[in-house]
């Protein structure tokens, strides 16, 4: 009895050391491309409307919106650098544009994944001095300290991204499994046991700097929640009713962003588990599975700018602006989106 089978796709016909290409339905690639295609858009859109936002309302100009500005700016690059040749790569199975575009491809993209995670400890810091600190605020937390924390996230990944990838670091001692599991067609990041740590922890360090950041927070804005609603009822001064209204302003600042945060835990932690496993199983981690985690990843770009929509007034009133053209209009950078 002859049983029938299916003809081997491979990524390239013509070349001997072809990656084997994994069949799927049409519908199915049409479903999938769907879904990523707009995941880009959202992002892409997304983080674009947050930019245009702070950029253009000149009440939204603060230190601390322009490290916002710069992770919505971080976020859109993801969109739009990134994730088109990562959509291509998991809808297709194949890499087709060659192993020099494969390495600047995964070098950008450790890139930015890094940067968003010291711009969220950064304003991490940012909104632990404007709640626990608030008398001082203005004095630690300047334009030139921004700017300063902006370089340094962006500095730091570059060196760290761009070093680990071109110096083949990440890979050493696993010569002969590259050669084995490489061929045309195929955009590998490999680990060796020591990177298959150090990388994650390149995410874990930061994210548990944050999350004892945000807990000191919300304990001191339990505190001065407390000695607010102590005040309820008794006749307060102008200045005082402004101070109450900022630290109010303030602690939804602070929760929001903890939220942001949140997210991006649950978003990267999956990869960066994969990551640090891979190694240990002999890199037998379906590929399905590693495309489902980096996804699962890039998806956080998308996030912060519906956790925006969502949370903040002022977002949704510039979204109106924006989309209806009035911000087209004379002055229309002096409308004041918060009201003080």
């Amino acid at each position: 009895m002859n049983v029938s089978q299916e003809p081997v796709e491979y990524c390239f016909e013509n070349v001997v050391k072809s990656c084997v290409k994994v069949s799927r339905p049409v519908s199915f690639k049409a479903v999938l491309y769907f879904l990523l295609v707009f995941t880009i858009l959202i992002t892409v859109l997304g983080n674009l409307l947050v930019m245009i936002t702070i950029s253009h309302f000149k009440q939204l100009h603060s230190p601390n919106n322009v490290l916002v500005l710069s992770l919505a700016n971080t976020d859109f690059l993801v969109g739009l650098l990134v994730l088109p040749f990562s959509t291509m790569r998991a809808v297709e199975t194949c890499w087709y544009l060659g192993s020099f575009f494969c390495r600047l491809h995964t070098s950008v993209d450790m890139l930015l994944c890094t940067v968003s995670i010291y711009h969220l400890c950064f304003i991490a810091i940012d909104r632990y001095y404007a709640v626990c600190d608030p008398l001082h605020y203005t004095t630690k937390i300047n334009y030139k300290v921004i700017s300063l924390f902006i370089a340094l996230a962006w500095i730091i990944p570059g060196l760290y991204s761009f070093g680990i990838i071109y110096s083949k670091a990440n890979d050493q001692g696993l010569e002969d499994v590259v050669l084995t599991l490489t061929c045309e067609g195929a955009c590998l990041l490999l680990f060796n046991k020591l990177w298959a740590l150090l990388d994650p922890l390149m995410f874990i360090a930061p994210c548990v700097v944050m999350i004892g950041i945000y807990a000191k927070i919300f304990n001191v804005a339990k505190k001065q929640s407390k000695i607010l609603n102590n005040r309820e009822g008794k006749t307060l001064s102008e200045e005082a009713y402004k101070r109450r209204a900022n630290q109010k302003r303030e602690h939804k600042a602070a929760k929001t962003l903890g939220i942001i945060m949140g997210i991006f835990l649950v978003c990267w932690l999956p990869f960066f588990l994969d990551v640090a496993v891979d190694v240990y199983i002999n890199f037998s981690t379906p590929m399905d599975i590693s495309e489902a985690t980096g996804w699962l990843g890039y998806v956080n770009s998308a996030f912060n700018p519906l956790i925006y929509a969502f949370f903040y007034p002022w977002f949704r009133k510039a979204l109106k602006l924006i989309v209806t053209g009035r911000i087209f209009k004379r002055g229309s950078s002096n409308i004041q989106l918060i009201s003080q």
